[in-house]
């Protein structure tokens, strides 16, 4: 990854234009954003000789005057350039027009964190969620309030959370079958296409879903359109509960993208319950995109970004976690860690732990 310490070499002029880009940046964010939802980045895109202000406007149907600051807005994004009074398409404007990650985040910060993050510093003060009562209402936590979000809320948070995840599952399914387990427990399904995937890869397993209420009825309604409610079934759960015990019985206790979703101690408390419901030979498996871990500054700089939205809208407490702190809470639950798999997907780690005796 990139080295993301000390990195206090660049030029003072250099400084204080990234500087402004801060200072600026929900504005030019939303610029952005009206590039891409306008179509004129997409515009651009099919035109090899550049486009006058005029020909966007007519094109995309908006004013000469909204076409003109978006577009200088868009100079200085880096997203287009002009040449010979035509604007052009640079590799940052097409960028944001066709790839899945930059559209996903994006729709994801406009869509759950852009009216919250406002309350940000409260959130750290307070030490809960207050961009996400400020948004949505009295909700402890986001979870919660998922099933009662609004359509296009909630199609951009599943789509964040499922571009992370869903890519590894070729590889994660290979892993945990080798030990060729018969009951799995997934703890934080959410809609269920992680059972699902299990189920369709093994005609045998059977696999619980472990999360609240509202993503409960998700998960069944489409665990029941797949043909797997035989073999898939549901434990309502708030994992916030300690005195709840986990239900034994299990060869596999799976948490993917799951942990970073709690507080240092939280996750000590999940992780504990899980050990008093394993066996000795219960394999634990953790799957999560470690900033320290990634290869690529985008990927580090999405993590650090995402750290806020759990801040302010999430719960107010969790975070995108460094691998040495998440082995740390794992040794401190009485677990041990038995294996480790890197580069899994998008950045992901696999951790596989067991009981420590």
């Amino acid at each position: 990854m990139s080295d993301f310490y000390g990195n206090n070499d660049k030029p003072a002029v250099v400084a204080k234009t990234d500087a402004q880009k801060i200072a600026f940046a929900p504005l030019m964010f939303q610029a952005a954003k009206a590039l891409r939802d306008f179509g004129i980045l997409k515009l651009l895109l099919k035109s090899k000789e550049g486009m006058t202000v005029g020909e966007i406007a007519e094109e995309v149907n908006i004013s000469r005057y909204g076409a003109t600051v978006l577009l200088e807005a868009g100079l200085s994004l880096e997203m287009v350039y002009m040449e010979d009074g035509r604007f052009k398409l640079t590799k940052t404007g097409f960028f944001v027009e066709r790839d899945e990650m930059a559209r996903v985040n994006m729709n994801f910060v406009n869509d759950i964190n852009y009216k919250g993050a406002f309350y940000l510093q409260e959130s750290i003060k307070r030490g809960e969620p207050v961009g996400l009562h400020n948004a949505y209402g009295e909700w402890n936590t986001i979870y919660e309030a998922l099933a009662e979000l609004p359509d296009d809320s909630r199609k951009s948070w599943f789509e964040f959370d499922h571009f992370y995840s869903d890519i590894a599952f070729d590889e994660l399914l290979m892993v945990i079958f080798e030990s060729k387990p018969d009951k799995i427990v997934d703890l934080g399904g959410n809609t269920g296409k992680f059972a699902i995937a299990c189920a369709a890869y093994s005609s045998n397993v059977k696999v619980t879903i472990m999360d609240l209420p509202g993503q409960l009825k998700n998960a069944k309604a489409n665990i029941k359109e797949r043909g797997f409610d035989n073999r898939i079934d549901t434990f309502s759960i708030n994992f916030l509960n300690n005195n709840k015990p986990f239900p034994k019985g299990f060869d596999v206790f799976w948490m993917s993208q799951f942990l970073d979703c709690f507080s240092e101690d939280e996750i000590v408390g999940i992780l504990q319950r899980a050990r008093d419901a394993m066996s000795d030979n219960t394999e634990l498996f953790i799957l999560e995109t470690f900033w320290d871990r990634q290869k690529f500054e985008a990927s580090t700089y999405s993590l650090h970004a995402t750290s806020l939205y759990f801040t302010c809208m999430a719960n107010g407490n969790s975070r995108m976690y460094h691998s040495d702190d998440m082995k740390k809470l794992i040794e401190k639950s009485g677990l041990y860690l038995d294996k480790e798999f890197t580069d899994i997907g998008l950045g992901h780690t696999l951790l596989r732990c067991r009981i420590r005796k």
